[in-house]
């Protein structure tokens, strides 16, 4: 894990700011923090693909490279909210919006929430609610930078109004989920709905309804 950044000067940075543009307990770092857990996946044209599958209206939905490249493509501007207390303000990002998916492949009636996987078998569960929000998106450029490998290329989930685990790097599907389960993290004691307002931070903070019954 590397973690090329200072809390030196952050204080400083975040003077100024309105009360309300960071969320509790959050500071401004410098330069942008590499976290993830395992090895920073290699990248093969040929072999990637992105599926959307589960509980969908009309089947399974499967883009190869070329394919994904030729989805429309907007830009957002956004905070970035990390779990660790970093925040990242006013980032410009680029991709698909999810709206995109959910329209070329709409969930069955039904569906209240969504896994988003990605490489070596992570994933994060979320509300299909938050994964259609207005500003959530497969990313694949920020500030107008392709994004690195450490960051996520090719593709990475932004969700900007939950923290960021909840947007996995190097994501390659969605699966429609009738009933919400837990993903990686929140599996290993992260909180299952993930609002950096309301610093839910750890399972043992949540309330009963936050989670999957059982």
């Amino acid at each position: 894990m590397t973690m090329p950044f200072s809390r030196l000067g952050a204080k400083k940075r975040a003077e100024g700011l309105a009360a309300d543009r960071l969320p509790p307990g959050q500071y401004i770092p410098r330069g942008w923090p590499v976290l993830h857990y395992g090895p920073v996946p290699k990248f093969d044209e040929s072999s990637w693909d992105f599926r959307v599958f589960g509980a969908t209206d009309g089947g399974e939905r499967r883009w190869d490279w070329a394919g994904f490249g030729e989805l429309p493509r907007t830009e957002i501007r956004a905070d970035f909210h990390c779990v660790t207390k970093f925040s990242l303000l006013d980032n410009t990002w680029t991709g698909v919006a999810t709206g995109v998916l959910l329209e070329l492949a709409p969930p069955a009636s039904g569906v209240t929430s969504v896994m988003v996987w990605a490489e070596y078998g992570y994933s994060a569960n979320m509300a299909l609610a938050d994964f259609g929000g207005d500003l959530s998106m497969l990313v694949t450029h920020r500030d107008g930078a392709l994004l690195t490998p450490e960051h996520g290329f090719p593709l990475r989930l932004v969700v900007p109004h939950l923290y960021a685990w909840k947007g996995p790097k190097w994501v390659r599907g969605v699966e429609y989920l009738t009933a919400d389960r837990r993903g990686f993290w929140e599996q290993r004691g992260y909180h299952n709905l993930a609002d950096p307002w309301r610093e839910q931070r750890y399972s043992y903070q949540e309330s009963p309804g936050d989670g999957p019954v059982g």
